[in-house]
């Protein structure tokens, strides 16, 4: 496990988690993930640690509100956010990772309609 920083675009959001170097992510068909590119690098909740810009966030819920997708309310991005197929847990953008600490990913499809993983 490492410590990999990142946040959104214009800074004012920032995260910590601590994951492996050699990650795997997820890559979610669904409407709103397929239109920004999201890809999921899922973490246990106590993986994660949001170190600055919490009064920036803007929340964002639809259809069953599990869902918890955070934006910067200045730049707009999502940097991370509690999904429905992972409630317990925090998914962060790869994307949006700083450089430096992932030294490989490995790519899976999450096929929304059916819920399940496909590699």
């Amino acid at each position: 496990m490492v410590q990999h920083e990142g946040g959104c675009h214009c800074g004012k959001v920032r995260f910590r988690i601590s994951a492996p170097a050699d990650v795997t992510v997820l890559d979610c068909n669904c409407t709103l993930c397929r239109m920004i590119g999201y890809l999921h690098l899922i973490v246990p909740t106590s993986d994660f640690e949001l170190t600055q810009g919490e009064d920036d966030l803007t929340l964002y819920t639809f259809n069953t509100g599990i869902a918890k997708h955070y934006f910067c309310s200045t730049c707009g991005i999502k940097s991370f956010y509690i999904p429905r197929s992972h409630p317990n847990d925090i998914s962060v953008n790869l994307r949006c990772l700083d450089p430096g600490t992932v030294t490989s990913v490995t790519t899976k499809i999450f096929d929304d309609a059916t819920r399940s993983i496909q590699d």
